[in-house]
């Protein structure tokens, strides 16, 4: 499995060029500076919710404002967002975020226990 896209640069190059570019433009250093970082996250979300309400016309006094494209940017918005709070983090976010989707997608995509097996309690 590759990083690279038929029409983008490596995920990762990326994302750091995107934290080394922040990290030279930030108004606020420090801790602070970190928590904004992630706060930005939901800043994005927020803007997801709103292309839904937009795209599907939910919110009567403006009508469908949005398209479902929109909806796709804003998400990739959250992710790039996400990327970046994380590698502002840790250097090593690429090997922690794929040991984290591993043990998502293990858990996920793991059988359960037949219905009629008693389950243990912890």
């Amino acid at each position: 499995m590759s990083d690279q896209t038929p029409h983008g640069p490596d995920l990762w190059t990326a994302v750091d060029t995107l934290t080394q570019w922040l990290d030279a433009n930030r108004p606020v250093e420090n801790r602070e500076g970190l928590l904004l970082r992630v706060l930005k996250l939901s800043e994005e979300v927020g803007e997801v919710s709103e292309a839904v309400i937009g795209a599907t016309g939910q919110n009567p006094r403006k009508g469908v404002t949005h398209t479902w494209d929109d909806v796709q940017s804003e998400l990739c918005d959250v992710v790039i967002t996400a990327l970046v709070a994380l590698r502002t983090l840790t250097p090593e976010a690429r090997e922690v975020f794929a040991r984290h989707l591993e043990r998502v997608t293990r858990r996920s995509t793991a059988r359960p226990a037949p219905a009629d097996v008693p389950r243990r309690s912890l």
